[in-house]
């Protein structure tokens, strides 16, 4: 089944894809959740002309993004967490307290922006995430969890 996405889905692809899924989870999950509709013919010129006046607009949001991945280039970040024995946190370390951390520098990231490598956070250490500001500029970020003093 050939679907055009109105939204962004994880692993799937982006707005304004045309993509091939199965029946099943096109017709259950993705058109009824509003994610997704038929791509028909007319859809797909309807796409075609939506994405060719968009082609401008979307150099500046690009260009936009870049200059706000380059606050993080040299920012050095460190989220302090408690530790027990052996490095252990207590608790863990998610996207969402790299998005508050990073808001705390000045540079505003939603969470659902951000993944982390390896999942949560349980033990002290340095970590790289993956932060996407827009579907053509992904960083890679580095970041050190420290015990509290």
């Amino acid at each position: 089944m050939e679907l055009i996405l109105k939204k962004d889905i994880e692993n799937l692809g982006f707005a304004d894809d045309v993509v091939t899924v199965k029946n099943g989870y096109g017709r259950n999950y993705l058109i009824p959740q509003g994610y997704a509709v038929l791509a028909t013919s007319s859809a797909k010129k309807v796409l075609a002309e939506n994405l060719k006046q968009r082609a401008h607009k979307e150099e500046k949001v690009i260009k936009e993004a870049k200059e706000a991945a380059s606050k993080l280039d040299g920012l050095e970040l460190k989220i302090s967490a408690k530790a027990g024995a052996g490095d252990k946190l207590f608790g863990s370390i998610t996207n969402a307290n790299l998005s508050e951390a990073l808001a705390d520098k000045g540079v505003e990231i939603d969470k659902k922006f951000i993944s982390i490598f390896g999942g949560n956070i349980k033990r002290l250490g340095q970590y790289e995430a993956k932060i996407r500001f827009h579907r053509e500029v992904v960083v890679d970020f580095t970041f050190d969890v420290v015990a509290e003093a």
